[in-house]
């Protein structure tokens, strides 16, 4: 009984076994008959598939490669922009000539507070001087570029509903729109006229602007050209995002203003405090001028004014939506 038993468990395992075999060998047969069958498939569509890569930048700033010219590191250091010239009132050479001129005035105030130390204070002071002149005409720049934008889209939107091609709607932005968009779009018609990819004179522009919009404009025009799609609800939808985005940051300007006044009188108050001293007592007054260790106090409240203002001026900016 035992026996017969063990020859049964014994026929069941080979019978198992040759089951899993045959299984496995179905499965390895019917994978490598898939295999040849998408080799196939891919010799024959393969040939009619566009082979230009989608890049999706709408969420990272378009990365210009960097110039090894002496203007391209020059425009690294100070902060401006050698290919757009017209954004700035005054050539890049005489801002930055300017801007050693403070700091060299800079340099003079502070040597018998720093000594040696002073000289540290004209390539800080130059650089500082210098971005901010430009950085104060990109910001204007870009706020001037984001107001005027949502009314770009929307002749876009309108023409591109038409039937008007996107090309002659942007030609038509660049003909009727006014200074920085016009001349923006502008640009842009002459790039593409000369044969210029639409997708990199779009990207291009939006690295000029600088703004999250304008890529955004170019990723939709990028994903139409080469998926297809509705456009017109697409750049619809992102105007007035941009409208809603502006007037939220006017509620935040205007709550803000509070904060701003009272950053306007802490920096006027010691000004006016110094000069009711004078009136009243100059010689007392007279000490942080006429005295080395005067010297050395009005040097460390002047930096500590500086420090403060722009300690309040950083938290004030970031609190605000962008």
């Amino acid at each position: 009984m035992t026996g017969g038993l063990l020859w049964f468990l014994l026929v069941m395992s080979c019978m198992s076994l040759a089951g899993l075999g045959l299984s496995g060998f179905l499965v390895s047969r019917a994978h490598s008959v898939r295999q040849k069958r998408d080799a196939r498939l891919a010799m024959v569509v393969t040939p009619h598939i566009r082979t230009h890569k989608l890049e999706i930048s709408a969420f990272t700033r378009p990365q210009k490669p960097r110039d090894q010219s002496f203007i391209g590191m020059a425009s690294w250091v100070f902060g401006f922009d050698p290919t757009t010239p017209d954004r700035y009132p005054l050539r890049w050479w005489i801002v930055v000539t300017i801007a050693l001129g403070f700091a060299t005035g800079a340099h003079s105030l502070v040597a018998e507070l720093a000594g040696v130390m002073s000289w540290a204070v004209i390539p800080v002071v130059w650089i500082v001087v210098s971005r901010a002149f430009f950085g104060f005409f990109d910001r204007r720049l870009r706020e001037q570029l984001l107001a005027q934008f949502p009314d770009a889209l929307a002749m876009i939107v309108r023409s591109v509903r038409v039937g008007i091609p996107v090309q002659e709607a942007i030609r038509s932005v660049a003909r009727e729109l006014s200074y920085p968009t016009g001349p923006e779009f502008a640009r842009l018609v002459d790039q593409v006229t000369v044969g210029v990819n639409m997708d990199d004179g779009m990207n291009e522009m939006a690295r000029r602007a600088g703004l999250p919009e304008y890529r955004f404009f170019a990723t939709s025009l990028s994903l139409q050209n080469q998926t297809g799609g509705a456009l017109s609800e697409t750049l619809e939808g992102l105007a007035d995002v941009i409208r809603k985005r502006a007037a939220l940051k006017a509620k935040g300007h205007a709550m803000a203003s509070e904060a701003k006044t009272t950053v306007a009188i802490l920096a006027a108050l010691p000004f006016v405090m110094g000069l009711m001293l004078w009136a009243l007592n100059p010689a007392y007054i007279g000490l942080l001028f006429n005295d080395p260790t005067g010297h050395k106090l009005l040097g460390i409240a002047a930096a500590l004014l500086v420090g403060g203002l722009f300690v309040i001026r950083t938290i004030i900016r970031r609190s605000l939506p962008a």
